[in-house]
């Protein structure tokens, strides 16, 4: 049994399944065939053949989708990096379980079962400039309770999560793995006025120093929160089982930094849903070879612009599903 896995290093020596180049072809000679100019569905179809080579067949469907919000708390708050307390983060998990938020009106209108995990809010982890948020042991348990929140039935997995102090988080790790400076990384988050950049700029760039010299894996744990470790956990739970990702925004994409760090190839069943607001995600995106779906100026996280990119997947699908061919339409 993969997971759980024993030691984050584990990663490395996983045998990743990947996507059947045989239906992808088949699915790119039935947009062929479709009755439309060859690629003036653009994009659309190229997911419709993502979607048929992760699942083996010419023409994929989504029956179940599943949506999945990872909450936590973060030690780097006593920084002053956030305009609003860590209590806020157990009242949002409090407002998706009542449906009150945003990402329950997309996902019910893209029809994604949604699911919120919260992850010892009551137990925020450490902070990062004065030692490791968490130790190996804590990162791996949060990653083994993301992987086994994982639907192995879904046919696609959208992520999303919620953590007072995440964006300061996002900034360290995609820093950690990628360079530049610390300002490249940072942006306003929940809100942070321009000496609240800078303060946070000045903390993910202590912080990214003191751990300097660590492995990408090292650094989930010494930099990253819960939920950025059970949403690399959900990741690759889900990459084992042949599952596409539509992972978020920005705290997603550097939640899995780690991961393309480790080990590249790990991230090629996952798709970026939006380009977020905050000015790093654009950059590591680039990093990661990725382009997202959507650009709409948004930045609220839970899982909302992977939500709404689950909609776009649903209709590449039904167009390269549902459309004539020209034979079957009688044309040419």
């Amino acid at each position: 049994m993969t997971f759980p896995l024993a030691a984050l290093d584990d990663i490395a020596r996983l045998d990743l399944p990947q996507p059947d180049a045989q239906a992808a072809q088949a699915a790119r000679a039935r947009q062929a065939s479709l009755t439309k100019p060859p690629g003036s569905l653009g994009r659309l179809e190229e997911l419709a053949a993502f979607m048929a080579g992760w699942q083996r067949v010419a023409r994929p469907r989504i029956a179940r989708a599943q949506a999945l919000v990872f909450a936590g708390n973060h030690g780097i708050c006593a920084q002053g990096v956030n305009p609003f307390p860590q209590a806020v983060t157990a009242l949002m998990v409090a407002n998706f379980q009542a449906g009150g938020a945003a990402i329950n009106q997309l996902c019910r209108v893209a029809g994604a079962d949604l699911s919120v995990v919260a992850l010892d809010l009551d137990r925020p982890t450490q902070d990062f400039t004065q030692s490791p948020a968490m130790s190996m042991a804590e990162c791996l348990d949060a990653f083994n309770r993301g992987a086994a929140a994982v639907d192995l039935g879904a046919d696609v997995l959208c992520l999303g999560e919620m953590g007072i102090g995440n964006s300061t988080i996002s900034a360290a790790l995609a820093h950690s793995i990628c360079g530049g400076d610390a300002a490249d990384w940072v942006g306003r988050g929940t809100g942070s006025d321009a000496g609240g950049l800078a303060r946070k700029a000045d903390v993910v760039a202590r912080g990214v120093a003191r751990h300097a010299g660590l492995s990408p894996l090292a650094l989930l744990a010494a930099l990253g929160g819960r939920e950025q470790a059970a949403i690399s956990g959900a990741v690759m739970a889900a990459r084992m089982a042949r599952i596409p990702v539509l992972l978020d925004g920005y705290i997603c994409t550097a939640a899995v930094a780690p991961l393309h760090g480790a080990r590249p190839d790990s991230l090629s069943h996952c798709l970026i849903g939006h380009r977020s607001a905050e000015p790093g995600h654009a950059r590591l995106c680039a990093a990661m070879g990725k382009t997202p779906l959507l650009d709409l100026g948004m930045a609220l996280g839970e899982g909302t612009g992977a939500a709404l990119a689950l909609s776009v997947l649903r209709g590449a699908l039904a167009c390269h599903d549902g459309m004539a061919t020209f034979a079957e339409a009688g044309i040419g």
